[in-house]
């Protein structure tokens, strides 16, 4: 068995891949609303819905595939 001392990718080329086709989507609740943030791969939040539905269509529209965390 191959033993690598040392990661082959790094932290920050991991947080590259996928960034032009996937996107996060996570719900949180503010103020007793539950809304849907879009998170782009490398992490930052690019945009915010009012639903899981609408926050996958708006990724989608967007040529990107969705991806949901909790």
């Amino acid at each position: 068995m191959l033993m690598l001392s040392e990661p082959v990718v790094s932290r920050e080329d991991l947080a590259q891949i996928g960034m032009e086709s996937l996107a996060y989507i996570r719900p949180v609740t503010i103020n007793g609303r539950c809304f849907h943030i879009i998170h782009a791969a490398d992490g930052r939040p690019i945009s915010v819905a009012t639903d899981r539905e609408l926050a996958f269509l708006t990724v989608r529209q967007h040529e990107m595939n969705p991806v949901s965390i909790h």
